[in-house]
């Protein structure tokens, strides 16, 4: 990445808009203590889901276009143990419960207004993990004054690969398909 003007206007413009973002968290959560408790709660989980979004979105400075691919493994040891503890957090009948929702934030001046603490953090992780599962880093521009030959961009692994696969196998029956067909024409065109 160039060190150029515009990235360091980014960059401090992405840091300025989470530090907004952080004031008015504070301002929802004051908001969600006041409303009845599931729902509070969810307000709570949907504001920190957004605001990890936000952080991805500030943290993603680049130059081309990005990358798109799935990651089985961000999926597996971020996405869904993070969901889970938000789901553990709300449901009793889950396994780790108790201990999920025993260690609380108070957002306001009662105990019935505390927050689980594991909650906020999976909400926020969640939040920034989930778009990180789907997209990676950026593509480097070429400049159009170089002469370099084009090459197709491999992504190795992940889904990409087994697209590749998939389309090979389709272009072979595709061939093999064809194939028989004009076979059989020849046969019908002999007899």
């Amino acid at each position: 990445m160039k060190n150029s003007t515009r990235n360091k206007f980014n960059l401090v413009f992405s840091g300025f808009l989470v530090t907004a973002y952080i004031v008015c968290t504070f301002f929802f959560s004051t908001l969600a203590s006041q409303v009845a408790a599931p729902y509070g709660s969810l307000i709570q989980v949907a504001v920190l889901l957004l605001f990890g979004l936000l952080l991805f979105y500030a943290t993603r400075v680049g130059e081309g276009k990005q990358v798109k691919r799935f990651s089985l493994v961000i999926l597996l040891l971020v996405d869904l143990p993070c969901l889970y503890a938000i789901l553990a957090s709300f449901f009793e009948f889950l396994p780790l419960h108790d201990y999920l929702a025993s260690v609380s934030v108070v957002a306001g001046t009662g105990a019935a207004n505390s927050q689980p603490i594991v909650m906020l953090l999976a909400s926020v992780a969640l939040g920034y993990a989930i778009p990180y599962t789907f997209l990676s880093g950026y593509e480097l521009k070429v400049d159009e004054d170089e002469t370099v030959e084009e090459e197709e961009t491999v992504i190795e692994g992940g889904l990409a690969e087994e697209l590749a696969d998939a389309e090979a196998k389709e272009e072979e029956i595709a061939a093999a398909e064809e194939e028989a067909d004009v076979e059989v024409v020849i046969q019908e065109i002999e007899e």
